[in-house]
């Protein structure tokens, strides 16, 4: 029991640091959701005009489709999970 007293004493100092890392986190990103929106329009933007483009030359579109929008839809998850991973 006297073995773990020291320990317990040398993990203290590091509560400070690591409030002050998730204020960082916080100011550094202003909204993370916010920025997944925009991301992900963007990828829509970008996937529609491929695949307008595709489908006017006649190639095939049917697996340019889901890729685009399931790529769409992951950054907009993985903005709002890192939105709640991190408190922002």
């Amino acid at each position: 029991m006297l073995g773990v007293r020291p320990l317990d004493a040398l993990a203290q100092p590091g509560l400070p640091e690591m409030q002050q890392a998730g204020s960082f986190i916080r100011n550094s990103f202003f909204s993370m959701r916010d920025l997944s929106y925009v991301i992900s329009a963007l990828i829509a933007l970008v996937g529609a005009v491929v695949i307008y483009h595709k489908w006017q030359m006649g190639k095939d579109v049917s697996m340019d489709i889901p890729a685009w929008f399931f790529s769409s839809i992951f950054v907009l998850l993985t903005g709002a999970f890192l939105s709640q991973l991190f408190g922002i």
